[in-house]
């Protein structure tokens, strides 16, 4: 499959010395047709890579392409193939709804408003300035969705917006995009509403992506693992007395599989994050390092939990390789 998007090096750094990082060089592909959501927390470096890919930015190092055509040469020609809309986006507040998309129209010869705006629920005539934010939102989503570009960039789009709008603009970008094959490259933090549609994601934390890949991969790869001990149980040194109960002590391996994410202790169990159950016999793993255990359960993990497992490491997870031969990171 081709690539849509496709980086390499790609750097963003401020300062005369670039002592402020905003992005760590950055190789990244995202293919033709993908639904591509960018995750991490505010000021992670997500907005960053959209406005050096966009043209915005220029970059500091690397090289960045998108629809096949270097970023530093996107000019206005380019953006008929290209939809872009942000969250902070600026917007003709004096015209209409009707009067804003009617503009928009001569400028892109695919333009085709059709029910857009009969499913988005959009007031035509009510001027943009008395729009809520979830209906600017649907407006400026509109105008993108309506010219079939091959490429929709978003940046945040979700933030700030209540469930039912959120649930109206995914439908909409969803079903447009299924219909024209566009790639879309989302941004969020939302990490609930991008797992129920994307295709692929990128993690990015501190300025560096720790992953990206397809989310059915990943979702197969993450489970977290605990891991049981029976608890010291001493008599009463009294009659009648309840007996003393205390924690295990557990001693933790000395050099876990470099797929095991920070063990913690909870009472008499141990947790971890296991980046590559798909590949590796956690049960075999597990009786190795702990041969004392009593219990070991195995859970799947959703985005937002493999989020935070991941930031709260700081490090990329293990690839098979390393895992297989128990390489540090």
């Amino acid at each position: 499959m081709t690539a849509a998007i496709q980086t390499t090096e790609l750097s963003k750094t401020y300062g005369l010395k670039g002592q402020t990082i905003a992005l760590q060089p950055t190789t990244l592909s995202v293919p033709s047709g993908a639904i591509f959501a960018l995750v991490g927390h505010n000021g992670a470096g997500k907005t960053t890579i959209i406005k050096l890919l966009m043209n915005i930015l220029v970059p500091t190092s690397g090289s960045s392409t998108v629809l096949g055509q270097p970023s530093s040469s996107l000019t206005g020609a380019a953006f008929e193939n290209i939809g872009y809309v942000s969250e902070n986006q600026d917007l003709p507040t004096w015209m209409t709804v009707k009067q804003y998309l009617d503009y928009l129209a001569p400028f892109y010869p695919q333009w085709n408003l059709g029910d857009l705006a009969t499913k988005l629920d959009l007031p035509l005539n009510r001027k943009l300035k008395h729009l809520s934010r979830g209906m600017l939102m649907k407006a400026a989503l509109a105008s993108v969705l309506a010219f079939s570009p091959q490429l929709i960039v978003m940046d945040e789009p979700f933030s700030g917006l209540d469930p039912l709008v959120r649930d109206e603009l995914i439908e909409a970008l969803v079903a447009r995009t299924k219909a024209t094959g566009a790639t879309v490259l989302i941004s969020s933090h939302d990490l609930a509403e991008i797992e129920a549609f994307a295709t692929h994601i990128g993690f990015i934390h501190q300025g560096k992506f720790l992953f990206n890949e397809e989310l059915s991969s990943l979702s197969a790869r993450f489970r977290e693992v605990t891991v049981t001990f029976a608890a010291t149980v001493t008599p009463a040194a009294v009659a009648g007395a309840p007996a003393l109960i205390t924690d295990a002590v557990i001693a933790l391996p000395a050099n876990p599989p470099a797929s095991w994410l920070p063990m913690e202790q909870v009472g008499s169990a141990i947790r971890f994050t296991h980046t590559q159950a798909n590949t590796e016999d956690i049960q075999a793993q597990v009786a190795a390092a702990f041969p004392a255990a009593t219990a070991v359960q195995v859970l799947p993990l959703n985005l937002r939990s493999i989020f935070l497992a991941l930031a709260k490491s700081g490090r990329v997870p293990a690839t098979p390789s390393e895992a297989a031969t128990g390489g540090a990171r």
